[in-house]
C-alpha cells in the first residue's frame, strides 16, 4: 500500500468535501444565455412552438375547474380552449415543459448546493412582508400574462427570437415598469 492509497481509496469523502464546500459559483451568463438559445431552437424543431409557461398553469387551472364546476367551465370560451376537441388540458406540452423545467432545476440546484429553504429579503422586511409582496407581485405578473396572451418566457423569448414587435414591445415595458418602480421598492433591501 502506497502513501496515496489512503486517498485514493476513499471517494466516499469527495460528497461529504463537496456538501461542506459552499455553493457552487453562478454559470457564465453568456454560456447561459447560449444554452437557452439552444433550448428555444430545439423546442421550434422538435415541438414547432416556442418556450412559455402561462399556458402551463391555464390548462392546469381549466383542468380543475372543470372537475368542479364542468358546465361553468366549458360555458367559458378561455377554458373551453382548453377542454374541447376531447384534449385533455393536462396533456398540454406545456404541462410537460413546466414539469421538465422544475425537475431541470431541482437537479440544477442539488448540483450546484443551493437547494435551501429560505426567504431572500433585507434587512428592513419581515418574512411576512415579503412574503406577501412577492405574491402580490406574482399576482400582478400572472394577470399582465393573461392580458398580454403570454408570459415573459413566452412574449420575450419566443415572441423577441421570431422578431415580433409586440413582444419587443412588452419587453420593453416590464424592463421600464421595472426600473420607474425600482425606487418604491429599494427601502426594502438597504
Amino acid at each position: 500500500m502506497n502513501s496515496h492509497a489512503s486517498t485514493v481509496d476513499l471517494p466516499a469523502a469527495v460528497p461529504a468535501q463537496r456538501i461542506h464546500a459552499g455553493p457552487a459559483p453562478y454559470s457564465n451568463p453568456y454560456l447561459a444565455g447560449i444554452g437557452l438559445g439552444l433550448v428555444l431552437l430545439a423546442a421550434f424543431v422538435f415541438v414547432g412552438r416556442g418556450l412559455g409557461a402561462s399556458g402551463a398553469a391555464s390548462a392546469v387551472v381549466a383542468f380543475g375547474l372543470n372537475a368542479v364546476a364542468p358546465e361553468h367551465a366549458q360555458s367559458r370560451e378561455w377554458f373551453a380552449g382548453y377542454l374541447g376537441g376531447g384534449f385533455h388540458p393536462l396533456k398540454e406540452w406545456l404541462v410537460f415543459e413546466v414539469l421538465g423545467l422544475f425537475t431541470g432545476a431541482w437537479i440544477s440546484g442539488l448540483l450546484a448546493r443551493r437547494v435551501l429553504v429560505s426567504v431572500e429579503k433585507g434587512p428592513r422586511v419581515s418574512k411576512g412582508v415579503r412574503l406577501a409582496m412577492a405574491f402580490l407581485g406574482g399576482a400582478l405578473m400572472a394577470i399582465g400574462a393573461a392580458l398580454g396572451r403570454g408570459c415573459t418566457s413566452g412574449q420575450a423569448l419566443t415572441g423577441g427570437s421570431l422578431l415580433n414587435l409586440g413582444s419587443w414591445a412588452f419587453m420593453l415595458m416590464v424592463f421600464a415598469g421595472a426600473y420607474g418602480l425600482a425606487s418604491f421598492v429599494r427601502w426594502q433591501w438597504r
